[in-house]
């Protein structure tokens, strides 16, 4: 299984690209001159930021406060900056998983290629042929990522004040007005 490696990557964000209803959505690393780029879903950004948050509350009430986990992101690994560019995807994700590595205190991201044989493929298969994006950060970085990485998702089109679903220019269908244009 071929595996793309940042180790303390200078840059690890998610992005999008596109007007809001026709956004794509990436995971962005760069080391360097070196930058990957993966796409994924509007879900999958949102459950990473969630898990990551959980992940370091978790890491951080299990010991007792005294692991290197910062409550809130550091003002200075803020990043609002777009994407780099071009931005070129390397595969599209199919599968994450997290995991925190307490020798040294980091944050371990995989993001694993979707392809139509692992849709189907057992659950813990090693298909050599997937491509996988890993990400060693700190707990500090990824306090940060999971900061940008909601607003990214926040920055889409506003919800219905009605339904909660999303409004694209011209309104939408709303099902709490039985159907009518909302």
């Amino acid at each position: 299984m071929p595996v793309i490696s940042y180790e303390l990557p200078d840059r690890f964000v998610a992005g999008a690209v596109g007007q809001p209803g026709e956004r794509a959505f990436f995971l962005q690393a760069r080391s360097g001159p070196r930058v990957t780029s993966v796409g994924l879903e509007k879900f999958q950004v949102t459950l990473l930021a969630e898990r990551l948050e959980e992940l370091l509350d978790e890491v951080l009430r299990r010991s007792g406060g005294s692991a290197a986990v910062p409550a809130v992101a550091p003002s200075e690994l803020r990043d609002d900056e777009p994407l780099d560019q071009p931005v070129e995807e390397e595969f599209k994700v199919g599968t994450m998983a997290l995991a925190w590595d307490p020798e040294d205190e980091r944050v371990i991201i995989e993001a694993q290629e979707v392809t139509e044989e692992t849709e189907d493929a057992e659950v813990g298969e090693d298909d050599p042929a997937i491509v996988v994006l890993r990400v060693r950060i700190t707990a500090a970085q990824a306090r940060a990522f999971a900061e940008r990485a909601l607003k990214v998702v926040a920055a889409g089109r506003p919800p219905c004040p009605l339904c909660g679903l999303p409004l694209d220019a011209g309104g939408h269908i709303c099902p709490r007005q039985n159907g009518h244009l909302g």
